[in-house]
């Protein structure tokens, strides 16, 4: 068996940035481990993998939801004829343990890598668990996960709460919010955000602050996003991007961030410790963005308008009540700093690559933040635990 790992999955940024942070958290501890990883060509990591410095292996998986009945009878056909051609690629790859993150490329993969006898670990970081981590729950010897919700899928003895991993550089920040001339980040996800594009530009219109925004609208929104700020007058305050690369610098120059409430994004503006006002994405598979919005906001590190009530208007009154009152910003960006958990990745990349057998550099692991003991072994979650995660992490019912 070589010394070679795979990582499987992707899709959107909720899947490929978990992955890449791992990944990253493994090349740096054991630097001599091949890293392959496996996902779709219409996925992001056909970009990222590639631009990260890793191997990527394309598989021809299609969508099983959102196409209706015909479509989930086409991508599932699929998967299951995907198989022989997973179980070909890891027989050529003969990796030592398989790390799933989710999405079209993970189910077979994994699947694949159990008949094969290898060992399968994967990372769930919403509440409400995606199809593909579903499917393979039964089958995986480590689980990783941020909400206790999420674990009712899984043996106990496989799990490990280990909060959302997230890429390096992502550190607490201190917050001297500068409301004179105050900074909005906009954030609608890696794929943008039609209706945040939207609405958010016409409600910053109507604030009376002088305020700055860079606003991340997704490659096929950046014309119309420009547009619209172009229309209200607002283009010379306004910097509008297809897609954020160093987000650490853009989070920690922000004195607000409205977001969508996916488990990356509010794990990122925790680590940093911003303030955040959050509109969760309505169709997120069992409503998760509302639950980790909602966690934030028991917190108080956070305000959440939902999207049915997520007009200019009403986003405009936040904005203006939250930049008229910097000692309300100072207790949310502390609180959001609270429940910070950057060192995630390097957890479970240790644990990943204990399951795999790989011994990592041990002045690395000694060297990091993680060596506090939170790369604990399965089943080691304990009830206080919740505060060290990204999350108010609420127990399942």
């Amino acid at each position: 068996m070589s010394d070679s790992l795979v990582f499987a999955g992707g899709g959107t940024g909720g899947h490929v940035f978990p992955m890449i942070a791992v990944a990253d958290a493994v090349r740096e501890l054991a630097p001599q481990v091949r890293i392959v990883c496996v996902g779709t060509e219409r996925g992001m990591e056909k970009r990222v993998v590639p631009e990260r410095g890793y191997e990527l292996e394309l598989m021809r998986v299609l969508p099983i939801r959102g196409d209706g009945v015909t479509g989930a009878v086409r991508g599932i056909t699929r998967a299951a004829g995907s198989v022989p051609e997973a179980r070909a690629l890891l027989k050529k790859l003969n990796p030592r343990a398989v790390f799933s993150v989710g999405g079209y490329a993970a189910g077979p993969i994994s699947l694949s890598a159990r008949f094969l006898g290898i060992p399968v670990a994967l990372a769930e970081p919403n509440s409400v668990i995606g199809l593909a981590n579903r499917l393979i729950a039964p089958f995986v010897q480590r689980a990783y996960t941020a909400f206790a919700e999420s674990e009712r899928h899984f043996v106990p003895s496989v799990v490990v709460r280990a909060g959302v991993p997230i890429r390096a550089g992502f550190q607490p920040v201190l917050y001297t919010p500068q409301l004179d001339a105050p900074r909005v980040l906009v954030l609608g996800g890696s794929q943008g955000a039609k209706s945040l594009n939207e609405a958010v530009p016409r409600a910053l219109a109507q604030t009376a602050a002088n305020l700055r925004v860079t606003h991340q609208c997704g490659a096929a929104h950046e014309a119309d996003a420009r547009r619209l700020y172009a229309e209200l007058g607002l283009e010379a305050r306004a910097e509008v991007v297809p897609f954020i690369d160093d987000m650490p610098r853009a989070l920690a120059d922000a004195d607000l961030v409205i977001a969508r409430s996916g488990a990356s994004a509010v794990s990122e503006i925790c680590a940093v410790g911003r303030p955040s006002l959050l509109v969760p994405y309505p169709f997120a598979s069992g409503d998760h963005q509302r639950v980790n919005a909602e966690s934030l906001v028991r917190a108080g590190a956070a305000l959440c308008v939902t999207s049915t009530e997520a007009t200019p208007e009403r986003i405009s009154a936040e904005i203006s009540a939250l930049l008229g009152d910097a000692p309300r910003l100072l207790r949310m960006a502390e609180r959001a700093r609270a429940l910070g958990r950057p060192d995630a990745a390097h957890a479970i990349a240790v644990d990943f690559l204990g399951l795999a057998g790989v011994a990592p550099n041990e002045r690395r692991v000694a060297q990091s933040p993680a060596s506090d003991g939170s790369s604990a072994p399965p089943n080691q979650s304990s009830p206080d635990s919740s505060s060290r995660f990204p999350f108010t992490v609420r127990e399942a019912v």
